[in-house]
């Protein structure tokens, strides 16, 4: 299993971890919505669960809980600025599909 942070998620994530004064890294995680399926979590990891992994680059952690992992395997976190937006990018292997609205996706089935 493997996940990765690119050099521009990482000082994000860290900028909003220094902002906010305290974390242990970023969670992230999917949860059934929209119509394609799944939606991509993210939120500010302040304790670790027994069943979480932990993978960390740049000096940043990344927390994903077990029933997530499957999803995000092969996941690729990226940051980017285009023109007056900025957003977090989710370059993931495991997605076959998402709806127009890049809201979300779908995954292979087992």
């Amino acid at each position: 299993m493997s996940i990765t942070l690119t050099k521009n998620a990482a000082l994000q994530v860290q900028d909003q971890l220094d902002k906010r004064g305290k974390g242990l890294g970023l969670r992230l995680g999917v949860r059934e919505s929209g119509c394609s399926g799944y939606a991509y979590v993210i939120d500010f990891a302040d304790e670790l669960e027994e069943q979480d992994s932990v993978f960390e680059q740049h000096g940043v952690k990344v927390v994903i809980h077990q029933e997530s992992l499957d999803y995000l395997d092969g996941l690729e976190l990226d940051f980017a600025k285009e023109g007056i937006n900025s957003a977090f990018k989710f370059n993931n292997p495991n997605v076959v599909d998402a709806c127009g609205c890049g809201e979300s996706f779908t995954v292979e089935s087992e």
